[in-house]
């Protein structure tokens, strides 16, 4: 049974048909052609039969209790992680151009692992949130990493500056002067007062960005102290016309002692690109509260010394046909004799200039590894592919050879459980590079 209303063909006028049955509303779109009233007869009837239908299903549904849901708060993200998982011991080093902030994680007697980071960044900011990663700690339990800040970069820096009179040190009723910061050439040189002083002979370079071409140049002009090189963005040239303006705007903006926002928009550009800057909106936020740590004249100095950073003399040197040859030898440019590991994101905005940097290395001693899925800081966005990716790099050079993808999935069970026995009302659960190591582990050791 139906019923509707209707607007008539004849007379235009609002008819109400109650009860009517299929065969007269069959009878009366037969009787009225005009299309006006069949429509409408139509879409009454359409209206009113979903109608119904909505009901019925709303008398269906019942009221659902939310008893089983837990609501927790969500916790601030943080780059350190456990912090008694991070055992860091920080050392200031004087040398002939600055001091440098120098802080150590792990056992001194194990193998060492050196660390430059980015511009805007420093050790904190930009590699310990990787190092405490709970799959680099079965790595770590065989090295001793050594996290270089460039002079002036660490946090609670003060303004870099320097007396008129430097024998005396007598800084009364002398005028400050600013502090001539060092150029790349000269960053990679204060790398050796730092291995005199721990009495390093040899590393294996982990750098990002500025860091990665500081550790590169040192390699070049050191080779026989440099194992590896792990780089991340990083570059072989020189800046461009377009990066130089927008250096040369942050500079001016930071050398007035204020970190504007467009400074920090650049930042955040250069560190994650911008696909990451409009996704992850924690991580972001995150990197920047940080950058309320940074001292802005001293940033300003290390972005002026980056942005007039000469090329490097680094290329492939590939053999012409029917000539034996060996890279380097034929062109007089410098090759790396070290290998070397290139990462980035696919979504980085380095990626074409770690393309260049790939086309310069010999390809035999190069790993190029481009991560899916991520921006411009794949240490944050994606730790556990750089974790795989630098596990393999490290078993190429004969490091932690008995170390397979097994043994880190059990030290993640480990600190899973760990946490969980803290959260009940134990103590807080860590795993660090000198404790909580497993008989398994130490008998591995044993044999390497």
């Amino acid at each position: 049974m139906y019923s509707s209303v209707v607007v008539c063909s004849s007379s235009n006028s609002i008819v109400e048909f109650l009860s009517l049955n299929q065969l007269d509303i069959e009878k009366n779109i037969t009787m009225n052609t005009e299309p006006n009233f069949c429509d409408c007869l139509c879409s009454v009837l359409m209206s009113r039969r979903n109608k119904r239908k909505r009901k019925r299903m709303a008398e269906k549904l019942t009221d659902i209790e939310l008893t089983g849901i837990i609501l927790e708060e969500t916790k601030p993200r943080t780059l350190g992680g456990d912090p008694s998982s991070v055992l860091l011991q920080e050392d200031d080093i004087e040398t002939g151009r600055g001091t440098l902030r120098v802080a150590v994680q792990g056992d001194r007697s194990k193998a060492a692992i050196i660390t430059y980071h980015d511009i805007g960044l420093n050790h904190v900011t930009n590699f310990q949130g990787f190092f405490s990663y709970g799959d680099m700690q079965p790595i770590l339990r065989h090295f001793c990493v050594y996290h270089i800040n460039a002079p002036g970069q660490h946090d609670g820096a003060l303004p870099l500056m320097q007396s008129s009179n430097q024998e005396t040190g007598d800084t009364v009723g002398l005028t400050p002067q600013l502090y001539h910061f060092p150029s790349m050439d000269e960053l990679s040189e204060m790398i050796l007062p730092v291995l005199q002083f721990y009495g390093i002979k040899h590393f294996i370079g982990f750098g990002m960005g500025a860091g990665a071409n500081i550790l590169t140049r040192f390699a070049l002009n050191h080779p026989e102290k440099v194992d590896a090189l792990a780089l991340v963005n990083c570059t072989a040239s020189v800046s461009g016309w377009t990066e130089w303006g927008w250096q040369k705007l942050n500079t001016w903006y930071l050398k007035s002692g204020s970190m504007t926002g467009f400074t920090e928009d650049y930042l955040l550009w250069h560190w994650f690109g911008q696909k990451t800057v409009d996704q992850n909106y924690d991580l972001v936020r995150m990197y920047r509260d940080t950058m309320k740590h940074i001292n802005p004249h001293n940033l300003a100095l290390f972005i002026e010394s980056y942005t007039k950073r000469t090329a490097l003399a680094v290329h492939r040197d590939l053999p012409k046909l029917g000539v034996k040859s060996t890279p380097g030898k034929n062109t007089g440019a410098r090759a790396l004799d070290c290998d070397v590991l290139l990462m980035a994101g696919d979504n980085s905005p380095h990626l074409d200039a770690m393309v260049d940097m790939n086309s310069r290395i010999d390809p035999s001693k190069t790993s190029w590894m481009k991560i899916s899925d991520c921006g411009g800081m794949p240490l944050e966005e994606a730790p556990e592919k750089v974790c795989d990716a630098f596990r393999l790099f490290l078993q190429g050079l004969g490091y932690v050879p008995f170390m397979s993808q097994t043994k880190i999935m059990e030290s993640r069970s480990a600190a899973s459980r760990a946490s969980l026995l803290g959260a009940g009302g134990g103590g807080r659960g860590s795993i660090t590079g000198t404790t909580h190591q497993t008989p398994v582990v130490q008998e591995q050791e044993a044999e390497c």
